[in-house]
């Protein structure tokens, strides 16, 4: 007799995804998705997109979506958990979006400890607009508009978000995570069951960042931008959890 040990999730559509080969938004999309299956909680989500290449999030997500201004996703997620606290509100964002024209939205959400969840993927570099510079873009990388790579002398350095948003009093759980390997994508689905099981017990703002590929912009292929990940991205934006709040603690 055959089992069934694998299958679509119910939280995401059964749509082909329109990312470019080798990003890495459709796993943690897989990921999210799981979670709230797992969780049974597809009915009350509500998932705010964002914009960048994640602005296409709500349309491969099985919930209620809204799309929110260039930045304002927290802001819009704040809003709707405010009037409808019974919903599980998530928002998905890029390093543009979260890190540059949203930098106030998420350092006041989280330092309000507001309840939502976060989902924050940094490929480091402009995605949708072409590859320019992104907050997050490292030093010495090229992209096409530091095409003699990131000098902090004249860009400023890289910021890094997670650990920023770390020292506050509000977040309940901060991490961050990479999806270029096996076992790394199954701590990130970890990751994000944790920031997903805060909101349910009303511990406050979670939020997970994934370090991601965008081997378009990047101008290398699938598997030299998961190795670049781990030389280049890791040393920069170390892994690991940097705020964890249990309910006890929280209580």
């Amino acid at each position: 007799m055959e089992k069934k040990i694998f299958a679509h999730p119910q939280a995401l559509r059964d749509v082909p995804l329109l990312y470019c080969p080798g990003c890495h938004h459709g796993i943690v999309h897989r990921l999210a998705a799981e979670v709230i299956d797992e969780f049974k909680i597809r009915e009350k989500t509500v998932l705010v997109g964002s914009i960048g290449c994640s602005v296409k999030a709500p349309e491969y997500f099985n919930v209620d979506s809204i799309g929110a201004l260039h930045g304002r996703a927290p802001a819009t997620a704040t809003g709707i958990k405010r009037v409808q606290p019974d919903r599980i509100v998530f928002t998905y964002q890029g390093d543009g979006d979260l890190a540059a024209i949203g930098t106030a939205e998420i350092i006041h959400a989280a330092a309000r400890g507001e309840n939502i969840t976060v989902i924050f993927v940094n490929n480091a570099i402009y995605g949708m607009t072409g590859g320019q510079m992104a907050p997050t873009t490292m030093e010495g990388q090229i992209t096409q508009t530091t095409p003699y790579g990131r000098d902090h002398l004249r860009n400023g350095y890289p910021i890094n978000v997670a650990e920023m948003l770390a020292v506050l009093k509000g977040p309940s759980y901060i991490a961050r995570t990479a999806v270029n390997t096996p076992q790394r994508i199954m701590e990130t689905k970890r990751a994000l069951k944790k920031a997903f099981e805060n909101q349910i017990n009303n511990l406050g703002f979670s939020m997970v960042e994934v370090l991601s590929t965008c081997p378009t912009n990047w101008r290398m292929n699938p598997i030299d931008a998961c190795k670049w990940v781990d030389s280049n991205m890791i040393p920069q934006y170390p892994l690991g959890v940097f705020k964890n709040i249990t309910e006890g603690e929280a209580a």
